[in-house]
Order: structure tokens, then C-alpha cells, then sequence
């Protein structure tokens, strides 16, 4: 397959497209502000120990102290102790948990792990000899075969005086024998540098920072089928040619400078496709179009025919409609990076085989995903049910914000509801303070259909509670909002 992979980078974000065939198929967004510490590790020292609550405070260099419970240090041992493991001063190898948020500090652990892209390392650090000479499996490989068989692969794989433990990642059954030792290769350089780090600083100090989306797009995505590698920033491209040499010398060949004239999104229409993956619609060639929206706790996608009348009858026009959506919509959970449930609505078909062929065709295009998909087949009432695991924000949560007028409803109220609810709350305040005259401040709109067709209403109020209404029209209010001034 053609793969291709730009990276714009500029001071304030790091943007990357991935082009197959000529067409985006994943955008990935970081901005610089909004980069967290999850995944550092820091030589750390201890503030304070709390027996009582089995926690610590520890210093790792940030504005605010951060925390780390028992648990955090030993599993599985309900006996252990804090103030046996830890004591005030001392200087320990530690790892974010969670950033800080508001007042709080960061959590932390001592149970340190680096992940690949198809494994994930336990050194062999702290008081825990779990970590000692163990391959473990995700639990996602269910089937007991299925997990002995990667074990015993990956065995074969390890050097003998290997230390330290090995999780299996999902990923790593598609992967051949090459791409787990470039990923043990990477895993075990990148611990030697920690610990040669750990010599030369004194706590706190910061050994270890998370991969950039650069250098995760590098170690995650970028493989064997990828073409080319293009970065458009010459101080960028010398760090991730740096980063290649030392963790994916595969790659090294595959990363150029682009140096042309049009910027490097440019050259696929990049933004226009951010834009498009921003709207509720996604026109479909045939004429059909797709309906995403994106909520809290799920993600709806409804197909629907719209003008496509091409085919010679109802049913075939359903059939070949939900098929290209099936593809479409594979494409759009990448680019948009949507996760969670996700239900999809096609449009309803007869035919058990339709159904069939189309649910296969949806399964088929997300072959291609990187995050890990699991695809129900038709209910009873046609919906089709799926999960798409969170691998980051969404691309609508990282570059956009609720509508200051419908406040993320999508719908404002009519100015006709505003003027109605503005009568209601004089009548409202009129009982309860009696004042000499009231004064509506609300949008032009509002006060346009107060002076127009509610003009009666205004009146009747006026004559009801004795006492002189006024209207003030407030350019910057929106539609929704409104002042009632008490005089």
C-alpha cells in the first residue's frame, strides 16, 4: 500500500496526516500547552511519609508536591507497609499516574513501565520482584492457545540475561519476529538511558519524558508499508532522524525535509479535511450522506439515501448506498478519532445477505485502524453496535469548544420563546418586588418581535400590572439572554 506521513510541526502544535492512496486517512493533533506528564518519569524524593494513610508526599520538580499511595509501590501485598518501604529524604525512581488537576498534585507510581508498539517493559526497579523475568499477555488475547503461543514466541525472541518483565500487546499477533525485536531493541535502549540519566542527576530531576506525537507516530504507526516520512521542520527533522537512528533504524531511510514551495498539509488538502471531519454531515459520492454526532457517553452515525436515486430499484439503492457509507464510515472514526460506543443506523434492508455484505465491508475497512475495534452484528431494530478504544482526545474535543450561543445544545430558542419567557418573569418579579417600572435589555431580535407582532401581549401585561414596561435592543446579547432592570 502507498502509506505516506506528514508531520507539521510548528512552536505551539504538532499536526500529522496519514495518506493511503491518496486521501487522509488519520489526523492526529498535540498541542504544546496542553502536553501532560503522564508517563514521565522522574528521580524523585520523599517529603513527607503518612502512615496513617498509607501515602506519600513526594518532590519531583513541579509546582506542587505529588502523591503516591502503597499500592502504588507494591501489588498484590495487602500487608505491606508505607512507612517500611519509604522514609523522609529518600530518592526513588518514580512515574506519573495522572497530572495534576486544580489544587491537586500528580499521582505517582513506583511500578515503572515503557510502552512499544507491541510491547510494553517492566524494569526491574523498586521493591517489586514482579518485574523480575516475566512475559505477560493482554488480556484482550482470551483465547488460552492464542497465549501460550505468543509467550513461547516471544521467549524464543529474548536474550537469555533478558531482565525485567514483558507485556504483550494486542497488536503484537499481527506483528513479525523483526518488528518485536525493533520494539525490544527500543524498549531496552530507552531503559539503559534512564538508568545512565539516574548517575549523573540528583533528585528531583526529570529522566524520562513521553514520547512527542512525532516520535510516537514514528514508533507506533510508521512501518514496513510506509513509503515516506515527510516532517517540514528542519530542527524537528534532525531530532527524529536522532530518535530513528537510536530506536527505529528501519525508518531512518524513509524520513525526508520537506523543503517546498506550498506548505506541506497543502499538497493533500490536509485543512479541508480537518474542516469537513469538524461538521455533522459527510456527503457521500453517490449522493447519500452520513449524520455523526458526538455526545458524552456514545457516538450516533445516521446513513441516509438523499438524493442518490441511481440504482434500478428501492432496494438496491439502500443496498449500494450503506455500502459506501460502511466504508466512509470507517474512514471518519479515524480522522475524527472517535472512541467509545459508537451506534450506527443504516438504512433498513430486507435482504439477510445485504446485511451481511454490508456488516463485512465495515469490518473490512476497519482492518486498517490502529485503535482496537470490536463490531456487533444487525439488532433486532437494524442498528449495528460498536467500540472503538480511546487512544486520545477526539479531534472535535481538541480543536473546538461549546457554542457560546446554544451552549453545545446545537439549537437556540426562538425569539418568540425568549419573548414569552421575559413576560412570565415580569409577572414573576412583579409580585415579589413590586417595583415603579421594569426595563427589558435583551437581543435586537427579541426586541424587534416586542415592538411588532407581541407588541399586544407587552401591552396587556403593561395594563395588568400597572406599571410601564420599556425595551432597551443590547447588540451583544445573544439570543437567549436577557436582563429584566428593576427601577
Amino acid at each position: 500500500m502507498n502509506e505516506e506521513i506528514l508531520i507539521n510541526i510548528t512552536p505551539q502544535e504538532t499536526r500529522v496526516a496519514l495518506i493511503q492512496q491518496g486521501a487522509v486517512q488519520e489526523l492526529q493533533i498535540e498541542r504544546t500547552r496542553q502536553r501532560g506528564i503522564v508517563g514521565n518519569i522522574y528521580l524523585a524524593k520523599v517529603v513527607r511519609v503518612l502512615p496513617g494513610m498509607q501515602s506519600a508526599f513526594i518532590e519531583i520538580g513541579l509546582e506542587r508536591t505529588a502523591f503516591m499511595h502503597v499500592a502504588d509501590i507494591v501489588q498484590n501485598n495487602p500487608q505491606a507497609q508505607i512507612e517500611k518501604l519509604l522514609f523522609e529524604g529518600q530518592t526513588i525512581l518514580v512515574q506519573v499516574l495522572k497530572d495534576p488537576l486544580g489544587t491537586k498534585g500528580a499521582r505517582l507510581t513506583a511500578q515503572l513501565s515503557i510502552a512499544g508498539r507491541n510491547l510494553v517493559y517492566l524494569p526491574p526497579a523498586g521493591s517489586d520482584p514482579a518485574t523480575e523475568k516475566y512475559i505477560g499477555v493482554s488480556q484482550r488475547i482470551d483465547q488460552a492457545e492464542e497465549r501460550e503461543a505468543i509467550k513461547v514466541r516471544l521467549a524464543g525472541l529474548m536474550a537469555a540475561d533478558e531482565k525485567g518483565g514483558i507485556i504483550v500487546r494486542t497488536s503484537a499477533q499481527e506483528a513479525s519476529d523483526t518488528e518485536l525485536l525493533h520494539d525490544m531493541h527500543y524498549l531496552r535502549t530507552t531503559w539503559e538511558n534512564i538508568q545512565e540519566a539516574k548517575k549523573h542527576q540528583a533528585a528531583p530531576s526529570l529522566l524520562y519524558q513521553d514520547l512527542s506525537l512525532a516520535e510516537r507516530v514514528l514508533r507506533d504507526i510508521a512501518g514496513e508499508e510506509t513509503a515516506q516520512i515527510r516532517v517540514d521542520s528542519a530542527e524537528n527533522f534532525e531530532k527524529l532522524k536522532v530518535f530513528s537512528n537510536l530506536y527505529m533504524p528501519n525508518l531512518l531511510g524513509k524520513l525526508t525535509l520537506h523543503r517546498g514551495e506550498r506548505a506541506l498539509f497543502d499538497l493533500f488538502d490536509v485543512d479541508a479535511e480537518i474542516n469537513k471531519a469538524l461538521g455533522r454531515r459527510v456527503d457521500l459520492k453517490s449522493g447519500g450522506y452520513l449524520m455523526i454526532d458526538q455526545t458524552e457517553s456514545m457516538t450516533t452515525i445516521d446513513v441516509n439515501t438523499g438524493s442518490y436515486v441511481g440504482a434500478r430499484n428501492l432496494d438496491d439503492t439502500v443496498f449500494k448506498t450503506n455500502l459506501e457509507a460502511a466504508q466512509a464510515i470507517a474512514r471518519q472514526l479515524r480522522l475524527r478519532n472517535l472512541g467509545g460506543i459508537i451506534i450506527i443506523d443504516f438504512i433498513d434492508m430486507l435482504s439477510k445477505d445485504h446485511q451481511e455484505s454490508v456488516l463485512y465491508e465495515l469490518k473490512r475497512n476497519l482492518e486498517r485502524d490502529h485503535a482496537r475495534t470490536s463490531v456487533s452484528e444487525f439488532s433486532a431494530l437494524g442498528l449495528v453496535e460498536m467500540t472503538r478504544k480511546r487512544t486520545r482526545e477526539s479531534l472535535a474535543h481538541i480543536t473546538c469548544e461549546p457554542c457560546a450561543t446554544c451552549m453545545g445544545k446545537g439549537e437556540v430558542k426562538t425569539a418568540q420563546t425568549i419573548c414569552y419567557e421575559i413576560l412570565r418573569e415580569i409577572v414573576r418579579e412583579h409580585r415579589q418586588f413590586n417595583p415603579r417600572e421594569f426595563r427589558i435589555v435583551a437581543a435586537p431580535d427579541v426586541i424587534d418581535l416586542f415592538l411588532e407582532e407581541e407588541n399586544q401581549f407587552l401591552a396587556q401585561l403593561g395594563d395588568f400590572i400597572a406599571k410601564p414596561i420599556t425595551l432597551q435592543a443590547e447588540g451583544s446579547f445573544r439570543q437567549e439572554q436577557y436582563d429584566i432592570v428593576l427601577s
